[in-house]
């Protein structure tokens, strides 16, 4: 069984925050690699959905 739209919206709106906390702690460290394939990743998957 898929997940329901609520859940779908819940699971988005929890990446679109994870998201900008990442972008927050890039900013204080531009040069981090791992934190920019992270973000990358995940604006992926949130365009994915």
């Amino acid at each position: 069984m898929g997940l329901g739209k609520r859940d779908l919206d819940r699971k988005k709106k929890s990446l679109e925050n994870k998201l900008k906390e990442l972008e927050l702690k890039a900013k204080k460290n531009p040069l981090n690699k791992e934190l920019q394939e992270e973000i990358q990743k995940l604006k992926k998957k949130i365009s994915e959905e």
